[in-house]
């Protein structure tokens, strides 16, 4: 039941058609029969002209109905492979946008790192200047502070008395010399004290302190004021005696032209709470309330070799030697008046009133511009 196979070379018509061999007989009468050879081409002319017309229509359906297969099978293929193809194609995309999101974030990450790495650099760098430069006020204060106890020390020992009453100094105390020894006074003669053992002399017992060394006679309602405070010493400003030096010496001696800074360093000299430091050759940065050519209490032009701190206040003000000098004299009478409120000084009631008066003295020569130039 196969359908014959076409024959290579042949139309399609004829390798289709069976045709049906008739035995011719020998081939020796077919040589000699020419007529024979006629008769048998009629035949296979007569046999095709009657199978030829039904074999060509049968045989061009299955061509097509084949090709119609072998198309849609292509078909099918081609739909599979373009298939797994856009397949393979998207999630290659995907592979490729996670990548990219991997990459974005690692770049972001990497970005984030520096600049906190940068960030942590530089606060290392700025702590370390801050430590620096705290590290340097602390050495500048620390000097001060030296210069300051060894000012101290300087005037407690000159100011001290080191002698006890049962073997009193007596080269501090001429007053206990004998009269061989001790001799008179320049310019002037004192009579023996009955009251050697007293600390404070009356002022109502009629006692005029002795002139000093230049042969200076005392106010004797200041020395009366004196010797009062001296009973009881106080640093309230009220009290007469010191309400006159104020209104006398401390005052004027500090009325500068810049009132309002004036004032604060009045008020930083009784509560103690100022320093004066020498300006170093290099100062700390954004600590500074003015240059160091002109005077922040005169508001002048000077060169300022020192500048002040009132009380813990980061602020330095320059000041010129003018201002420094009268500010130092004022400190300097404050000192002494401590040190006679804290019972350090054990002199006399006259040695004590002789070096208030010097003191003061110091003050009203500051104020007039009197004062030891610096080298």
């Amino acid at each position: 039941g196969c359908p014959p196979q076409q024959d290579e070379g042949l139309p399609v018509g004829l390798s289709a058609i069976s045709v049906p061999w008739k035995n011719l007989g020998p081939s020796k009468g077919n040589r000699k029969s020419p007529g024979g050879l006629v008769e048998a081409s009629a035949s296979w002319e007569e046999a095709g002209g009657e199978e030829h017309p039904a074999a060509a229509p049968l045989d061009v359906s299955r061509l097509r109905s084949s090709s119609m297969e072998i198309r849609e099978k292509g078909s099918e293929f081609l739909k599979e492979e373009l298939y797994k193809a856009q397949k393979e194609l998207k999630l290659k995309d995907e592979e490729c946008e996670r990548l990219c999101k991997v990459r974005a974030q690692l770049e972001q990450e990497l970005e984030e790192l520096t600049a906190s790495l940068f960030e942590e650099a530089h606060k290392m760098v700025r702590e370390a200047n801050m430590k620096q430069a705290a590290s340097e006020k602390q050495l500048k204060e620390a000097w001060g502070k030296i210069d300051m106890l060894q000012a101290e020390v300087t005037a407690l020992k000159t100011l001290v008395i080191t002698s006890t009453p049962a073997s009193p100094n007596r080269e501090l105390h001429p007053q206990l010399l004998s009269p061989t020894k001790a001799g008179p006074r320049k310019g002037h003669s004192r009579q023996k004290s009955t009251s050697s053992l007293c600390p404070v002399v009356c002022p109502t017992a009629g006692h005029i302190p002795t002139p000093d060394k230049e042969g200076k006679e005392v106010d004797t309602t200041l020395f009366a004021e004196f010797q009062a405070w001296r009973a009881s010493p106080t640093l309230d400003k009220n009290c007469p005696f010191l309400e006159r030096v104020y209104r006398e010496d401390v005052g004027p001696c500090l009325d500068f032209t810049v009132q309002e800074l004036s004032a604060l360093v009045r008020t930083a000299v009784e509560d103690n709470t100022l320093t004066i430091e020498p300006v170093a050759s290099q100062t700390l940065p954004n600590v500074e309330c003015n240059n160091t050519n002109t005077c922040a209490l005169s508001g002048l032009a000077r060169t300022c070799h020192h500048r002040i701190r009132l009380g813990d206040s980061d602020g330095h003000y320059y000041i010129s030697p003018s201002s420094r000098a009268r500010i130092t004299a004022v400190c300097n009478f404050f000192t002494y008046v401590r040190y006679i409120q804290q019972g350090l000084v054990r002199q006399d009631a006259e040695p004590m009133f002789w070096e208030i008066m010097r003191l003061r003295k110091g003050m009203s020569l500051a104020k007039l511009g009197f004062f030891p130039q610096e080298a």
